[in-house]
C-alpha cells in the first residue's frame, strides 16, 4: 500500500518519506479502512518535530490520528455487517506506530466510528481530535444552557467546532476571537453570535459591553498563557477555563489569588487522555449532532499524500483556517459489502 512516514524526528521535508508498506490485516477486535482521507493536527507536527521532548516510540512512524474512509476487513470478534461501513477514526497514531496518512489502517473497532450518511468523507477527517476536543472542553462539566461561552481563536479547526458545539448545547451567546476579516466570516459561518478581532478591537471592553458587564461564564481557551490575564478578569464567579493550548507562552504563572477568589475551574483539556467511557460519550454525542443540525465543517486546503511534506509546513506556518487534509483515496466513497 501507498504510505508515507518517517524514521527520525525533524522538518518535514527533511524525515517524511513516501513509498509501499505492508497492507496491514486486522487482528482480533479490529477492522480495516481504506483510508479516503487523513487530517493533519498540530499534534502531529509537534510528534514528528520531537515537541516538549518527545522521542521516537517505533523505528518508523505511518503519522496523522484523524481519518476517514471505510471498513473493507473486519477481525474475530468483529460482525461482519460492518464491512462496506463508511467511519471516521480517532486516535490512529497514539500510541502506536500505524497512524491515517496510509492507503490502509487496522485499528480497534470502537476508534472507528460510523459517519452518518449526510456527512462527507472529507467532512468526516476532520472531527476526530479537533471535535472531541472543543466536546470535552464544553460539555464535560454540567448543561451550558442559558450560560455565555467564550471561544478564543474561533477559526481554528478546535474553535469552529467549540463554536457550534456551544450553540448545540443551549449556550445563549457564544463569543470568539480572531485575528482577520476572513477568519472573522468563517467564525460567523460557525454561528458565533459575537466575532471580535483581537488585533484591531480590545476584546476585553467588547466583552464587557456585551455581557452587561458580566462577562463569561465558560472559557475555551488555545492560548492559556497569554491570554491569562485577561481571562481571569472576564470570567464570573464559578467559571470554567477549558485550555487545551497555551504555544505562546508555555510556562504561564498562575494568579492563584485572583483565580481562588472566583472558586473558578481549571480544565486542561488533553485529548488522548480522555477516559475511554468519556471518549465514547462525546462520539456518541458527536455523531448525534452530525445527523441532527447543520454542521460546518472548515478545510482550509487539501494535499495529495505525495505532498504531505508541504501539509505539514501549512500547518505550521500558522496559516490554515481550519483544518488540513491530506487526500488519499478520497474518490471512494463506496464499497460492495
Amino acid at each position: 500500500m501507498r504510505a508515507a512516514w518517517y524514521e527520525k524526528q525533524g522538518p518535514a521535508s527533511e524525515v517524511l518519506q513516501l513509498g509501499n508498506l505492508p497492507t496491514p490485516e486486522p487482528e482480533q477486535g479490529e477492522v480495516r479502512v481504506k483510508l479516503s482521507f487523513s487530517g493533519v493536527n498540530p499534534s502531529d507536527t509537534k510528534r514528528r518535530l520531537g515537541f516538549g521532548g518527545q522521542k521516537m516510540a517505533y523505528p518508523a512512524i505511518v503519522p496523522h490520528s484523524d481519518g476517514s474512509g471505510i471498513i473493507d476487513q473486519v477481525g474475530t470478534g468483529v460482525p461482519k455487517n460492518r464491512i462496506g461501513e463508511r467511519v471516521w477514526i480517532y486516535c490512529g497514531q497514539w500510541e502506536r506506530a500505524h497512524g491515517t496518512a496510509a492507503e490502509y489502517i487496522s485499528i480497534r473497532e470502537d476508534h472507528a466510528i460510523p459517519l452518518p450518511d449526510q456527512i462527507e468523507l472529507m467532512s468526516g477527517a476532520c472531527l476526530g481530535i479537533p471535535a472531541v476536543t472543543a466536546h470535552r472542553a464544553l460539555l464535560t462539566d454540567g448543561s451550558l444552557n442559558n450560560l455565555t461561552v467564550l471561544v478564543t481563536g474561533g477559526a481554528g479547526a478546535v474553535g469552529n467546532y467549540a463554536i457550534q458545539l456551544a450553540k448545540w448545547g443551549g449556550a445563549e451567546q457564544v463569543i470568539t476571537t480572531c485575528s482577520s476579516p476572513e477568519k472573522e466570516n468563517h467564525a460567523r459561518a460557525a454561528g458565533a453570535d459575537l466575532v471580535i478581532n483581537y488585533k484591531e478591537e480590545d476584546v476585553s471592553a467588547k466583552i464587557l459591553e456585551a455581557t452587561d458587564g458580566n462577562g463569561v461564564d465558560r472559557i475555551v481557551e488555545v492560548a492559556f498563557g497569554a491570554n491569562l490575564p485577561s481571562t481571569v478578569a472576564l470570567l464570573k464567579d464559578n467559571g470554567i477555563i477549558s485550555a487545551y493550548g497555551s504555544d505562546i507562552e508555555p510556562t504561564p504563572v498562575l494568579p492563584f489569588y485572583p483565580m481562588m477568589l472566583k472558586n473558578c475551574v481549571l480544565r486542561w483539556v488533553f485529548m488522548y487522555k480522555i477516559p475511554e467511557d468519556d471518549f465514547a460519550n462525546a462520539c456518541h454525542d458527536l455523531n448525534d449532532w452530525l445527523k441532527k443540525s447543520s454542521t460546518h465543517h472548515m478545510v482550509s486546503k487539501i494535499f495529495p499524500l505525495e505532498k504531505i511534506a508541504e501539509a505539514h509546513k501549512f500547518l505550521e506556518s500558522g496559516e490554515a483556517t481550519g483544518n488540513v487534509i491530506v487526500s488519499i483515496g478520497g474518490e471512494n466513497e463506496t464499497l460492495k459489502k
